[in-house]
């Protein structure tokens, strides 16, 4: 079983900072807070100005918590993203990047190979739910809640899924996450509670990254509402 703890991603204690790739473009400002033989990395970053890029070097699903960021990808649409909300730049997209002073996001990135076309996919959080599995009932602690998603993203090649989840309340025990997960809070809180025994209290605006493997109890007594990325793990 994993000890890796309970990491929030957007202000966890820091343990790397520098770029994912030789041509990261946001090598400067990017601090990994976890990263794992999936090739999967997880941190924040702090940009401002404009960068052209010609190809994305990565996959990286980020959730801006402060300031501003207007995407252009080259013979495509522009997107605005402000705090909160999030979206996905897949590997090989060419875009254009201007951040507003003072912007700061929460990033999931997959620097192995990827099956998707590239582009962007945002992951609205009034996006369209449909009834989704719930914990299985031998985890659970109370009753079944009752679970919704929309599934945005999916890349194959990486094992990764990202896209919006909602739930009433409800208390799961505390067993082994069974994938790579960060979780954006849109709605409501949780406690989440680790092998140590720490309980853990995330609300809406903030951000955690659970390990695949890793010990954790989940606590809501309200309606919760997040971004979801998931990687799968193993065969």
């Amino acid at each position: 079983m994993s000890t890796v703890p309970i990491i929030i991603a957007n202000r966890a204690d820091r343990s790397g900072v520098g770029p994912l790739s030789e041509t990261d473009p946001f090598a400067a400002g990017r601090e990994v807070a976890w990263s794992g033989a999936e090739n999967l990395a997880v941190g924040s970053v702090a940009f401002s100005g404009a960068t052209d890029i010609a190809a994305f070097p990565h996959t990286e699903i980020l959730v801006v918590a402060a300031g501003r960021l207007d995407l252009s990808v080259e013979g495509g649409d522009g997107r605005t993203i402000q705090p909160g909300e999030s979206i996905v730049i897949a590997r090989g997209t060419a875009l254009r990047v201007e951040a507003a002073p003072g912007t700061r996001w929460a990033f999931c990135a997959s620097i192995g190979a990827a099956s998707t076309a590239p582009g962007m996919t945002e992951l609205p959080a009034n996006a369209p739910l449909s009834p989704s599995s719930s914990p299985p009932a031998e985890f659970l602690d109370g009753p079944v809640p009752q679970c919704r998603s929309f599934n945005a993203f999916t890349d194959e090649a990486s094992r990764l899924r990202a896209g919006i989840w909602d739930s009433t309340p409800y208390r799961r025990i505390a067993r082994p996450h069974p994938v790579n997960e960060l979780m954006h809070i849109l709605v409501g809180s949780v406690t989440l509670t680790g092998e140590d025994g720490r309980p853990v209290r995330i609300g809406a605006g903030e951000s955690v990254f659970v390990a695949h493997g890793t010990l954790c109890a989940w606590d809501s007594d309200e309606h919760v509402v997040k971004v979801y990325v998931v990687q799968e793990v193993g065969a």
